[in-house]
């Protein structure tokens, strides 16, 4: 099945923030598929551009996660009925947190949920602690609540969009909603449209591509909520050392861009990066922990002429980038064109 992405990421932000809780209906389809089909949790799913979230739960209630740990991401990708009569019997499955761990989900059964058709933005499902069959007949109900719980979604996208203009959707859907910067899509819209913008009048226009270095090492020793946090005081250090015109990406994980479209020259360039390496030098100080050091590593490239695309520029950004992180990282380098300014 083709999924065009981009636009299924639209259609899960049109449907507004989860952030209030379940309707009552939605709540209601969910308590009642369970008590029929006899199991202890059903939830819809809403599978976001990194990670699950919950629309509504009834029963065992678990936590979010990550899209990449989700068994409801292959019922979005492929967009038919999902049955695991057996999680551990899976040879994918059977690692992930909460089949190993606690609660132990041993059965799952999804079918998907579309705005439109082709956009699946979640699914409907159930899951059980012991493995178990599922008739046809079980199928059919499952299905049946799945088309239910459409029909909600669907009105709750339409309440949303009488409060959402297109151009709001526009940005929401280039927005990471960790760190308030833009995302990955940002880099098929705003972004190569500024590019053009400042080379046709004769502007420089500047990208820093940045690891924070060793990130995922304090991500596994401290937790997910200390590293979301950690990525939010990023964001932040970036805003304030950045220009009103700037573009800050998060491109995904613990990588970030930033796209300069007013720089002087390269010198401007190697002092702007320089900057944000020093500032990182400090360590992040989170309420909750004590001081845990961060530092960057900036590769950096300038286009100046021509109309060079977007993921060109940042191949040569990347390429300064791994020798930053080559040299021993806390550092930035300028691609070779800009002739290898080095920190």
């Amino acid at each position: 099945m083709t999924i065009n992405e981009a636009e299924r990421i639209i259609a899960v932000r049109s449907l507004g923030t989860l952030g209030s809780g379940p309707t009552e209906e939605l709540a209601a389809i969910a308590d009642l598929a369970r008590e029929l089909l006899k199991i202890p949790r059903a939830a819809v799913h809403i599978v976001d551009e990194d990670w699950l979230r919950i629309a509504v739960q009834a029963g065992i209630q678990v936590d979010e996660c990550s899209r990449d740990k989700s068994i409801c991401t292959r019922v979005v990708e492929t967009g038919k009925i999902l049955v695991i009569e057996d999680l551990k019997s899976d040879v994918q499955l059977c690692s992930l947190p909460y089949v190993a761990g606690t609660p132990g989900f041993r059965f799952y059964a999804g079918v998907p949920l579309e705005l439109e058709p082709g956009l699946i933005v979640a699914t409907f499902c159930v899951l059980d602690v012991v493995p178990r069959s599922f008739s046809d007949d079980e199928r059919r109900l499952l299905q049946k609540f799945g088309k239910v719980a459409n029909g909600l979604l669907r009105l709750q996208r339409s309440n949303s969009l009488m409060s959402l203009n297109e151009r709001n959707l526009r940005e929401a859907v280039q927005t990471d909603p960790l760190t308030l910067t833009y995302n990955r899509f940002a880099l098929d819209g705003m972004v190569p449209e500024r590019l053009y913008e400042a080379l046709e009048q004769k502007k420089l226009f500047g990208a820093l591509l940045i690891d924070l270095d060793r990130f995922k090492s304090i991500n596994d020793t401290h937790g997910h909520a200390i590293g979301d946090a950690i990525l939010q005081e990023a964001a932040h250090r970036f805003r304030c050392l950045t220009e009103e015109s700037d573009i800050i990406v998060r491109i995904g994980g613990d990588e970030f861009a930033i796209f300069m479209p007013d720089i002087e020259d390269d010198a401007d360039l190697a002092k702007r990066a320089g900057s944000l390496v020093d500032a990182f030098r400090a360590p992040i100080k989170l309420s909750s922990e004590k001081a845990l050091p961060l530092t960057l590593s900036i590769g950096g490239a300038l286009a100046s002429q021509g109309e060079e695309p977007i993921l060109d520029l940042l191949a040569r950004a990347d390429k300064a980038l791994y020798e930053a992180k080559a040299g021993g990282r806390n550092r930035f380098v300028l691609d070779d064109t800009s002739e290898l300014v080095k920190n």
